[in-house]
């Protein structure tokens, strides 16, 4: 399990990079919240209704339908995900895990149906995180990136430097549409 961030916000906001050792969160996790709940509502007001036309709504099929709305809504909740120099933290519902990016041992893809990249540190501590966050949140991958170079220049990422740069490429390339569409040339 990871460590919790004990140093307080020393300014700036959601997806604002600010003065050094700020606090950056993902820009995109109320909205994705959100839909979460939206999807959730939506469903349990559908089954509800369907039981209620049916005629066969009572407090046991209520409290299952509520409790199965509320599951969909724990699965859809994403991961809230932040940054300041040295760390990086997701929280989900129920945990917190915390790695000290400035010490990575190890950035890696994991296999399965969606990307995930898996840091550690050299307390053995690990987070995965979906890469899009990255993407999305530019100050986010400063701070990585700039912590992944010191984890380089102490010696302790040892396995790691295909991924970054991997992610280093997407991200480039993602600022370079942005770029173009905003300009009108693409």
């Amino acid at each position: 399990m990871g460590r919790p961030i004990t140093q307080p916000s020393t300014g700036g906001g959601a997806g604002d990079a600010g003065p050094a050792g700020a606090l950056v969160q993902d820009t995109e996790w109320a909205g994705e919240r959100r839909s979460a709940a939206g999807v959730a509502t939506l469903l349990g007001t559908a089954l509800f209704g369907l039981d209620a036309a049916a005629g066969r709504l009572d407090m046991t099929r209520g409290a299952l339908w509520t409790g199965l709305a509320v599951l969909v809504f724990v699965i859809l909740l994403p991961l809230r995900v932040s940054t300041r120099p040295g760390l990086l933290s997701a929280r989900g519902l129920f945990t917190e895990h915390t790695v000290r990016t400035d010490s990575l041992v190890s950035v890696r893809w994991s296999d399965g149906v969606s990307q995930r990249m898996v840091l550690r540190d050299a307390d053995g501590s690990r987070v995965e995180i979906d890469p899009r966050i990255l993407v999305r949140n530019p100050a986010m991958w400063r701070h990585l990136d700039a912590d992944a170079q010191t984890s380089v220049q102490r010696g302790t990422l040892l396995c790691g430097a295909t991924a970054m740069r991997q992610l280093a490429k997407r991200i480039d390339g993602e600022t370079a549409r942005t770029v173009f569409k905003v300009s009108g040339l693409g």
